[in-house]
């Protein structure tokens, strides 16, 4: 059962493009620009733009873009994995990029997903402002609770550069986060499968072993 709230926005509520525009404008004075100069004229308009790609996962359902299953799998029941998921987030406390990779895997019980959906699923919910782990969690529950499979595994592996670019400043650091369901969690031997398919030279995922 699906106990998480959707995520939605209500469209009256938001701004006007007109309005965020010219709060991009007043963060440009507040850092001590002046926003009528040549080169930032057209800033504002830009960096809006630039919010509507950076954040359109607010705008879909990444459940929704797993419910086409196929149930033709000739019995097939052994883990699905679908390794290093490039994407790119947005801290909700700084605002800051997140940028790192997902692991996703499941085992199917009667059907399974076209493998695209997966690595959508991961873009549509880094497309929003968010903390690794609650993203980890996201992912896991999404694919859980559409496809419920025996298990449901999901590493994170990203560089925030709210620390690195900013605070105490350290660059090169990678933050680990994981998520496992069903068959992941109680099972030493699927767990461990995973972990080693996972791992690679570029990998931190063994360490969780």
């Amino acid at each position: 059962m699906n106990n998480r709230k959707p995520i939605s926005v209500v469209n009256d509520a938001r701004p006007s493009r007109d309005e965020a525009e010219q709060a991009v404008r007043t963060l440009i004075q507040w850092a001590g620009d002046d926003p009528e100069r040549e080169g930032l004229l057209d800033t504002p308009a830009r960096v809006v733009r630039a919010y509507e790609e950076y954040f359109q996962g607010y705008n879909a359902d990444p459940e929704e873009i797993l419910k086409r299953t196929f149930e033709e799998v000739e019995g097939y029941d052994e883990m699905v994995l679908l390794k290093d998921i490039r994407f790119e987030s947005h801290c909700e406390h700084h605002m800051a990029p997140i940028i790192g990779k997902a692991h996703v895997a499941y085992l199917p019980k009667n059907r399974v997903v076209g493998i695209s959906k997966l690595a959508r699923v991961v873009e549509l919910y880094a497309q929003r402002l968010q903390i690794q782990e609650k993203m980890t969690a996201q992912v896991a529950g999404a694919i859980n609770d559409v496809l419920q499979p025996d298990g449901v595994a999901v590493i994170i592996e990203a560089a925030h550069q709210c620390m690195t670019c900013r605070g105490v400043h350290k660059p090169g650091v990678t933050m680990v986060t994981s998520k496992m369901l069903g068959a992941f969690r109680e099972n030493q031997a699927t767990r461990r499968e995973f972990l080693s398919m996972v791992s690679s030279p570029s990998s931190t995922a063994h360490e969780l072993v």
